[in-house]
């Protein structure tokens, strides 16, 4: 790697950093100012790469039918990083992994907040029960955030959201911060339509490598990971539900839906990536 490409990685991970903070603050006219504008050098840039790239729908059945498609394209092609945390990954890769993701499971569904009021009565009612089951239907202990928590407990490791944010990758962080953006800034809540409703049917998939592992390592509390393999087909269904009601509503902008489901795509298999290759590194490093 060059010096070059250094520098540009060490700013992409202060700005992540930063950007995660600010996302969980109450920001001054200036740092909003500086979020405004770092976001859409970063993901506003790549939303419209995106928009640019998606294919002219005739209809929104097109559009969830190329999503189903897509859908069974990555189930198909499992990546080889998801099968070596399947089948091989030791305890201590397992827990650098959890730990990238702590970041995300310490506050599972409070970035997604926002977006309820800026959505359709019906849309956002749709979104809203997903997100009520996210949050345990209001009992502590089902809240997925809790189940993270437990998880954490039983592997030995910190509760506290901060012990994790400077050890965790600039992957990790965008996968986080490109929830609040969809959720509160980006300029139509059609990105995050299409964005959550790739994301709860991925689950559906992306957490089968977790799952087992967990149960491989003799880990107890691994309901986060096996909740989600039965509980995300019920949220696929009302995120498809809150897609057609926006439609019928207003008239959905369907390559802003698509380009939601193709980043978020990307995101997502990016920050598994990084994760899982920092785990085997770092194993390496210590073998």
């Amino acid at each position: 790697m060059t010096a070059t490409l250094e520098t540009e990685a060490q700013a992409l991970l202060r700005d992540q950093r930063r950007l995660f903070r600010l996302n969980r603050s109450l920001p001054t006219a200036e740092e909003y100012g500086w979020m405004r504008a770092a976001e859409e050098a970063w993901i506003g840039r790549l939303a419209a790469e995106h928009v640019a790239a998606a294919p002219e729908f005739g209809s929104l059945a097109e559009l969830v039918k190329a999503l189903g498609e897509l859908h069974a394209a990555e189930q198909a092609e499992v990546p080889p990083s998801q099968d070596y945390l399947a089948l091989s990954a030791t305890l201590d890769e397992f827990k650098t992994v959890v730990a990238q993701f702590a970041v995300d499971g310490l506050i599972e569904s409070q970035p997604l907040l926002p977006v309820v009021p800026r959505l359709p009565y019906r849309s956002g009612m749709a979104v809203f029960r997903v997100l009520i089951d996210e949050l345990g239907c209001g009992n502590e202990d089902q809240a997925h955030s809790q189940l993270y928590r437990d998880l954490l407990t039983e592997l030995g490791m910190s509760l506290e959201l901060e012990d994790y944010i400077d050890g965790t990758g600039a992957a990790g962080l965008a996968y986080v911060n490109l929830f609040h953006w969809l959720a509160a800034r980006a300029e139509s809540p059609e990105y995050f339509l299409g964005a959550y409703a790739y994301f709860e049917a991925s689950v559906l998939y992306g957490f089968q490598g977790f799952a087992q592992a967990a149960k491989r390592l003799g880990i107890q509390h691994h309901q986060y990971f096996t909740e989600h393999l039965y509980i995300d087909q019920y949220h696929s269904r009302q995120m498809r539900s809150a897609i057609r009601a926006y439609h019928e509503e207003l008239g959905a902008d369907l390559a802003k839906v698509w380009a939601g489901v193709t980043l978020t795509s990307a995101v997502v298999g990016e920050a598994n990536e990084a994760a899982i290759a920092l785990a085997r590194a770092r194993s390496g490093a210590a073998s």
